[in-house]
């Protein structure tokens, strides 16, 4: 119990914990968010790790007056991870990926997780590449099922390369431009809470709309 309190309030103080960072890491801080985006993105058993939440708050704290962050490098370093993963993903499920789905267990997967990001596709195609990276766990599992599906590579590849940049550009712009509002600033568990909740949003309906049309 003790330990999920301290990763939700990671989660909802990430202001806070990336400026201790920063100033215990300075450039090593590159890496260390380059790592995060890449295993949320490219290791399908790590859905768990912040996404939007924490670009958010990079683009925040890049706006700080002396940061040790510029914003264009950590634009172009995360455009970079997001993609490297996506990629890796793709590879994992292309390889993998058919005998998850035909086994009955997995102890490292959540097939649920796998069946909902495949309706997806069934419902926006290849657009759900740019779709998912604006939603928790279906963002992980998307690359995953893109694979599973043998999705052509040079397609997959576009999606991957425009859902990157536009997903890395929105949140940490976004974070750059109101992270340091005052409004924002004094409220910024609440924003970072909202940010999650919003995300998150969209897949609990599609999961909810389907059980109904199941049931």
């Amino acid at each position: 119990m003790e330990f999920l309190k301290e990763i939700l309030d990671v989660f909802l103080h990430l202001d806070a914990h990336l400026n201790d960072l920063a100033v215990t890491l300075g450039p090593w801080l590159y890496v260390l968010l380059f790592a995060i985006i890449f295993c949320e993105t490219g290791l399908v058993v790590m859905p768990f790790l912040p996404g939007d939440s924490l670009l958010f708050a990079v683009g925040a704290l890049a706006a700080i007056e002396g940061s040790p962050l510029s914003l264009p490098m950590i634009i172009a370093a995360l455009i970079v991870a997001a993609v490297l993963g996506d990629a890796l993903n793709y590879a994992i499920g292309n390889r993998i990926g058919p005998r998850v789905f035909t086994s009955e267990t997995s102890r490292l997967l959540n097939k649920e997780h796998l069946v909902r990001t495949q309706r997806f596709y069934e419902k926006y195609g290849a657009k759900t590449i740019i779709i998912a990276r604006f939603m928790p766990i279906v963002r992980t599992f998307a690359p995953f099922v893109a694979g599973i599906g043998q999705m052509r590579y040079a397609r997959f590849a576009a999606y991957n390369v425009v859902g990157g940049i536009v997903w890395v550009v929105a949140f940490t712009v976004a974070g750059y431009v109101f992270g340091n509002v005052p409004a924002v600033k004094s409220n910024f568990h609440y924003v970072i809470l909202a940010i999650i909740i919003l995300s998150v949003l969209p897949p609990v309906i599609e999961f909810l709309r389907a059980r109904r049309e199941t049931a």
